[in-house]
């Protein structure tokens, strides 16, 4: 049986995943520029994937007992194509240490599955500030 505060940490990356997956989306939409249209493209796929995240996660959580949210973390939209890129990298950023903590925890309580799929998140969240990071360094 999870504890307590691996369901509320479970909980916490589903509410972040909802949150990025809007977030990139209106950043698909909104974004604007000369570099804009590969931007788009990437930003749509990523948010496609995040919500992807969001359905393994509550899959998890609901096999471990708990409930899963329906309300996403803070959104963040607008601005310049550069603001909207570091706002991104700031949320994949945020999401790399959230998972590491719930990496470490599943690790302590001896829930190998919840780690390994957190392990996998982890890596296409680290392979997305990279490429927001990239991005950012070409404008």
């Amino acid at each position: 049986m999870a504890s307590e505060q691996l369901l509320s940490m479970l909980n916490e990356a589903i509410a972040r995943e909802l949150q990025v997956s809007i977030q990139y989306m209106w950043h698909h939409v909104m974004a604007r520029g000369m570099h804009s249209p590969e931007i788009k493209d990437r930003l749509k796929t990523i948010a496609i994937e995040e919500m992807g995240h969001a359905e393994e996660i509550a899959e998890r959580l609901d096999y471990l007992g708990g409930v899963p949210t329906t309300k996403p973390g803070p959104i963040k939209v607008g601005g310049s194509l550069r603001e909207i890129l570091q706002d991104d990298l700031t949320a994949e950023q945020e999401a790399i240490e959230l998972y590491r903590r719930i990496i470490k925890r599943a690790m302590g309580e001896e829930d190998y599955t919840t780690k390994r799929l957190f392990e996998q998140v982890l890596a296409d969240e680290e392979e997305h500030a990279d490429e927001f990071s990239t991005l950012l360094e070409g404008d």
